[in-house]
């Protein structure tokens, strides 16, 4: 299935897709917003490879011009259960920094993408990160974007030529209920979207890990049916 693009194409937009339902509605706010899409997928060597699965699907869905799978095994460095032989908490979103914490994910992931945004002769980076209702991690807020995008303005031989990056993160300010509804808007079918950390048996998500929790809450608060299948 490839949805009907909603604006006529303009420019092209790096986008990271992670198979998660927000980098899926960013995927699809880049098109919405007039941009043939670059889809970038980072195997890091995760947990499982269903999110991998889920990108793929999302990719073709939104008629991406390109989509690249880019291998980089951070379990060499470790240090998160999602890299590591580290059990994934199940017991409820806790205050601070949790364990399925990826050190410096987003800066390593936004490095790639600035990398084949410049190549490409792309301006345009996507993103899906959010502020509101998420897991802690400190390279989800606004400052690390607009630290990134200053960045990539001295780091790149465009941005010193004059012609700079902008680093979108158009679910910066959602809560994980505005997000479904985006999706909802947006005609995407969120049962393509992959959020479990730790996958039950049979391909379902564990419903008990952070992400699970906060994609349930979600979609409650928003009042639309979750067509996510939960283990839980």
């Amino acid at each position: 299935m490839t949805l009907e693009t909603t604006s006529p194409v303009t420019s092209l937009a790096v986008v990271l897709v992670s198979g998660g339902l927000d980098s899926m509605v960013a995927a699809a706010r880049a098109r919405e917003d007039g941009h043939g899409l670059l889809a970038l997928s980072v195997d890091y060597n995760q947990r499982h490879r269903l999110e991998l699965a889920s990108a793929r699907r999302i990719a073709n869905a939104l008629g991406a011009v390109r989509h690249v799978v880019l291998p980089l095994d951070l379990s060499a460095f470790g240090g998160s259960a999602l890299t590591a032989d580290i059990a994934v908490p199940k017991g409820g979103v806790q205050p601070g920094i949790p364990i399925t914490y990826v050190p410096a994910r987003n800066t390593i992931f936004l490095s790639l993408a600035l990398g084949w945004a410049e190549a490409a002769g792309a301006r345009d980076l996507y993103i899906g990160v959010n502020a509101l209702d998420y897991s802690g991690y400190p390279d989800c807020r606004p400052e690390f974007i607009a630290a990134f995008e200053g960045l990539a303005e001295l780091a790149t031989k465009a941005g010193v030529e004059g012609a700079p990056f902008r680093i979108h993160a158009p679910l910066q300010n959602m809560t994980k209920a505005d997000i479904a509804r985006e999706a909802s808007r947006l005609g995407l079918d969120a049962g393509m979207s992959w959020s479990c950390y730790d996958p039950a048996p049979g391909g379902l998500h564990c419903g008990e890990c952070d992400s699970c929790r906060l994609r349930k809450k979600g979609f409650v608060e928003a009042g639309l049916p979750d067509p996510t299948r939960y283990a839980v």
